[in-house]
């Protein structure tokens, strides 16, 4: 009987093993460990982001103003740096991952891994703020769920152009605003010029997302991330607003 007391908590412990070692055997793969983290990261940026325009559009101006929106991609950057950005850089934009790849900061094979996890981060958040924010939105909106008009709620998730902007001029802003955007993060992480202080990065990047958004974001909302922008729209064609 002692024989098999023993025997039986050797095989409880053995499997103890087994679903304890696994998930570390599954994180030292980098591009498992990689892949987490840049979602993770774009997730924490998104929903922070798109929070903010959530409450500003369904709160009418009680909850803020462009100003606020502007603040929540700033900070929401500068989270998703934080929780991100020692494992996969915290890219958290399709344009930053491809930009790297070109300068040879990031392997080429990595590119669809990053493209594919901020898409799922973006996709993700997108969902959870529309759950958070359901009956704010249904109420703004009477239920009606649009892309253009006066309730048009569209615009929480995605970006798009004002009502005087051409196809020409809208891909002119986001050109030149993905530009600096590309500009001053290469900037700040020059080591032979002027780079941001070491630990001060998360809020150096994040006042660089603040500042386009206050200086270039009337046109067409600032999206300057494919993928930022691409998974929210998928998203809302999903859940009800269409094409």
């Amino acid at each position: 009987m002692k024989d098999l007391v023993q025997s039986v908590e050797l095989g409880v412990s053995q499997r103890k093993g087994v679903n304890v070692t696994r998930p570390r055997v599954w994180l030292k793969n980098e591009f498992v460990r990689v892949g987490l983290a840049e979602s993770l990261c774009t997730y924490v940026m998104m929903a922070l982001g798109l929070g903010s325009v959530a409450q500003v559009v369904t709160g009418q101006g009680a909850f803020g103003q462009y100003l606020s929106i502007n603040l929540g991609f700033g900070l929401g950057v500068a989270m998703g740096v934080h929780v991100g950005g020692k494992v996969s850089g915290a890219h958290m934009n399709a344009a930053v991952s491809l930009t790297m790849c070109v300068f040879g900061r990031l392997a080429w094979k990595m590119l669809p891994l990053y493209v594919f996890a901020q898409l799922l981060g973006s996709f993700l958040a997108a969902g959870s703020i529309y759950a958070v924010y359901y009956e704010a939105i249904h109420d703004y909106c009477g239920g009606n769920l649009t892309v253009t008009g006066v309730k048009a709620t569209a615009g929480i998730f995605a970006t798009y152009p004002a009502p005087y902007l051409s196809l020409f001029g809208g891909f002119i802003d986001q050109v030149f605003g993905t530009a600096m955007l590309l500009l001053c993060l290469m900037a700040l992480s020059d080591q032979k010029n002027k780079p941001a202080a070491a630990g001060s990065e998360p809020v150096v990047v994040g006042l660089l997302v603040l500042l386009i958004g206050i200086s270039l974001g009337s046109n067409s909302g600032y999206a300057i991330n494919p993928t930022r922008d691409i998974g929210p729209r998928v998203f809302t064609a999903i859940a009800g607003w269409g094409d």
